[in-house]
């Protein structure tokens, strides 16, 4: 049994919107022999229905104060959500005072949002309505994912219950991390309804001062004069054509696995245009933990896969277009093995491959390749670890862009199923690997996926529903069953129709547009399953 597993021993319960309430205490206390905990109201509606069940304040030695505003504010609550499991001290602790561990906390907070919706709401009524108690116990079971289960919508209680008959009564860790990524999200949004309602009943001097806040809340500090250390790397023979010089600078204060400071092990020396395709793939394939290998051509990922071995990868990445990749670039995120490189040479495919990066080569595979072809470029980077930090740069005339990287703004627990149809867990892996390729293709950016392998994209194009269109194309006939990742939001529903004409069973897409409802509908009629991130990737 995996270590991750934990049981549900203890409940504590305390919620607003008790729909599904009832029944679902019941499952948990008769099925599982859960202990039930729970405040006020929430109390009162089990007791009702004849559950055995505890008041708060046996737990906490105290009562319920001040008309309910302060019930669950106590260290019998918190420590029993916040001590670690396996430090022995906190356990120690738990014991020398007596306090139970919690387990699973059923908490949705006071409705703010439907409070001050209502026509005539008083300010008083909006300030009850602020719940303090409610967003303390759901942070703290969400942080301590590592051993509490957090249910902060009723929706969410059938994912429980499956997850405990898949698991022998048990939650599995990643179960407890998605569920505290959705609490952590509710928070936020539960917060910024708060600020709004503040924003809108205050005067405009407060407004400004709210607004300024937030602008500067976690800005970049930016210099008012920029001037980078860069020192020589090498002059390059020509820049991106043969009638323009070029050179190669490296950032002084990056010591990182990455092409500037990646060894060139074999080849002839690399060109402007290798590099800048370098960087593409690399970039690419650290977005992925397991066995993972990219093909770049001119920039843009035309082939992309995950598999149990590099060497399986590399096929499928290689197949999936095949045509494009002749002449490319390939990326891989783990050390390149003898099987792998094998494949890369197999004498049937005559393939051609402009450069190699990956982390390292295993002995065989590095003589293997420098034999293979004289001038194919090999780079070496060292182990890759996380994604690129600090900033990015791009010349305009006269000018330098400057903007921090795009990395870190995706939550997948968090996505929003807008459809009728929810993807199944297999649509769901095959849209989060298209998503991440997705943001690595020029805009407008079309991906299209089968499982943790890419069989067609569409990228560059002035008119997105081209890029569907070309994604199609040159998905042939593997674009049936295919799912579909777009870098922004669709702008009309003909996206939709000709991605179900091909027989694409799933979509993954910001979301955002004035036309969203039309596409939702297009995708109900079509038995198509739609995600929205939230997040847009666009990449000029």
């Amino acid at each position: 049994m995996s270590s991750d597993l934990r049981p549900i021993r203890r409940a504590l319960f305390s919620v607003s919107d008790k729909t599904g309430l009832v029944e679902f205490a019941t499952e948990l206390h008769a099925k599982h022999g859960v202990e039930l905990i729970a405040t006020g109201g929430t109390k009162a509606a089990l007791a009702d229905a004849g559950l055995p069940v505890k008041d708060v304040a046996e737990l906490t030695g105290f009562p319920e104060i001040l008309d309910g505003r302060v019930k669950t504010l106590h260290p019998a609550v918190f420590a029993g959500l916040l001590a670690k499991r396996s430090k022995p001290e906190h356990m120690a602790t738990l014991a020398e005072h007596k306090l139970a561990e919690i387990d699973l906390v059923v908490c949705n907070l006071y409705p703010f949002e439907k409070t001050v919706a209502k026509p005539g709401v008083t300010e008083a009524e909006a300030i009850e309505n602020i719940d303090i108690g409610g967003p303390c116990m759901v942070r703290a079971a969400a942080k301590n994912f590592d051993a509490v289960v957090i249910l902060s919508d009723p929706s969410l209680y059938s994912e429980l219950i499956d997850e405990l008959a898949t698991n022998a009564g048990q939650s599995s860790r990643g179960f407890r991390k998605e569920m505290a990524s959705i609490a952590f999200q509710l928070i936020r949004q539960y917060d910024e309804a708060i600020e709004e309602y503040f924003l809108s009943e205050g005067d405009e001097e407060l407004k400004e001062l709210l607004v300024e806040m937030e602008d500067e809340a976690g800005a970049e500090e930016w210099e008012e004069e920029f001037d980078p250390p860069f020192n020589l790397v090498q002059k390059l023979r020509y820049g991106e054509n043969p009638h323009q010089q070029a050179a190669f600078y490296k950032d002084l204060d990056i010591d990182r696995p990455c092409v500037a400071t990646a060894e060139q092990l074999h080849g002839k020396e690399l060109s402007y245009n290798n590099i800048l395709d370098l960087d593409s793939a690399l970039n690419l394939a650290r977005e992925f933990a397991g066995p993972t290998a990219i093909v770049v051509k001119h920039n843009n990922p035309c082939g992309a896969a995950t598999a149990p071995t590099l060497a399986e990868a590399f096929q499928k990445a290689w197949d999936g277009d095949a045509l494009s990749a002749f002449g490319g670039i390939l990326a891989f995120n783990h050390p390149v093995d003898a099987d792998t490189a094998s494949a890369i040479m197999d004498p049937k495919a005559k393939r051609f491959v402009e450069c190699v990066i990956a982390p390292d080569y295993e002995p065989h595979a590095l003589d293997a390749l420098k034999k293979w072809k004289e001038n194919v470029r090999l780079l070496k980077t060292g182990p890759l670890a996380g994604f690129p930090e600090g900033l990015d740069y791009r010349r305009v005339d006269g000018g330098l862009l400057v903007q921090t990287r795009d990395v870190g703004a995706d939550t997948p627990d968090a996505w929003k199923v807008v459809t009728k149809r929810k993807p199944t867990e297999d649509e769901f892996m095959a849209l989060h690997f298209a998503w991440f390729v997705c943001k690595h293709v020029k805009s407008n950016a079309i991906v299209l996926g089968h499982g943790t392998q890419i069989v067609g994209v569409g990228a560059g194009q002035m008119s997105r529903v081209v890029s569907v269109d070309i994604a199609v194309k040159k998905a042939g006939d593997r674009a049936k069953g295919s799912v579909l990742a777009s870098d922004a939001f669709f702008p009309f529903p003909d996206n939709v129709e000709l991605a179900a004409a091909a027989g694409v069973t799933a979509i993954v897409q910001p979301g955002g547009s004035v036309k969203d409802a039309d596409s939702i509908a297009a995708c109900d009629k079509h038995g198509i399953a739609m995600l929205f991130t939230g997040v847009r990737h666009f990449r000029h």
